[in-house]
């Protein structure tokens, strides 16, 4: 009677050859999370600490040599009434026109053409040629990017002046990036081929879900293009629009480059942007905490825009959901 648990017991004790594999327990949890340290160290190191030290500096006065001053408030009292920090502001607002709205929707329509009328009658090799053709400007360095645009649009020999004069159109020749009416405009077109490949590339992504018997079935009830890009690409990628929406604000309101190599800010603050703004406080007037309230200024809009974005996202999945 003894002798079976002592069998079964033996069965059970594993060989002296074989390794023992420890078993999972609560206890063994811990083990888990030094595969995260690494990642939360270099995310304190790189982003935590710099942040809390970026805000810390709003409140002082520091040149980048002497220890800094604290002062309090005043560093946010001078930003609020800055008019060029409001300025810089204005024309985010029109970054986010070039960089959101005009590529979002022309984006939207190419992807759909591709996807919808050039994949069924080219065959899918051909849209992907011209997706990438599109997302090309998108891995040009921006200093390559601006020092190629600044020479289309230099006022004496620029390309775009010289194809003006030999078709016979001289009288609208311009400089384009030195003068306070077109300066803006010519950065916004800038921005739009830079930014159009992006969400191209998105949303012929997203639109590889999309059952193509839905389109069929359109086609085929007598819908037309119009029709069923209406019904059925806005409508299955809605979860992708919002992330090329949000993505692309935020880039709109941290865009530099093309702003640092074509124009500096100008002429006067007719291009200057937040992001130049606190840069030219950091490293040319060596107002660094200044340029630090400014910086966090920009973290703090940005912050709430992202927030916004995913309860207004948020939101619509939670309508459609009640609506099925």
């Amino acid at each position: 009677m003894t002798a079976v648990p002592f069998v079964r017991a033996a069965r059970r004790r594993p060989p002296a050859d074989e390794p023992l594999i420890p078993q999972r327990g609560n206890g063994g949890s811990g083990a888990y999370w030094l595969y995260l340290l690494p990642g939360f160290v270099l995310l304190t190191v790189i982003v935590l600490v710099p942040l809390v030290w970026n805000f810390y500096l709003t409140f002082t006065s520091w040149r980048g040599i002497k220890p800094p001053i604290w002062i309090g408030l005043d560093n946010w009292i001078k930003l609020a009434q800055d008019e060029k920090f409001w300025t810089s502001f204005a024309n985010s607002i029109w970054m986010i026109v070039a960089m959101v709205i005009v590529p979002t929707i022309l984006g939207l329509v190419l992807a759909a053409l591709l996807f919808d009328v050039i994949g069924r009658k080219f065959g899918g090799r051909v849209g992907s040629f011209l997706r990438a053709t599109y997302y090309l400007p998108q891995i040009l360095p921006a200093a390559i990017a601006g020092i190629v645009i600044g020479w289309i649009l230099r006022p004496q020999d620029g390309a775009l002046n010289v194809i003006l004069e030999n078709i016979g159109l001289g009288a609208l020749t311009h400089n384009w990036l030195g003068s306070p009416d077109t300066a803006l405009g010519s950065i916004m077109v800038v921005l739009i081929w830079i930014q159009i490949g992006y969400p191209v590339v998105v949303f012929m992504a997203a639109l590889q879900r999309v059952d193509p018997e839905l389109y069929e079935a359109a086609e085929l009830d007598g819908a037309n293009w119009w029709q069923r890009f209406r019904a059925i690409t806005v409508t299955s990628i809605r979860p992708e629009i919002y992330v090329v929406a949000l993505t692309c604000t935020i880039a709109a309101l941290k865009v530099f480059g093309p702003v640092y190599v074509l124009t500096r800010g100008g002429p006067g603050t007719s291009t200057i942007v937040p992001a130049y703004y606190a840069y030219s406080e950091f490293f040319q007037a060596q107002q660094v905490g200044y340029g630090a309230t400014i910086a966090t200024a920009l973290t703090i809009v940005i912050a709430i825009i992202s927030v916004l974005f995913i309860r207004a996202q948020n939101a619509a999945e939670r309508k459609e959901r009640e609506g099925l």
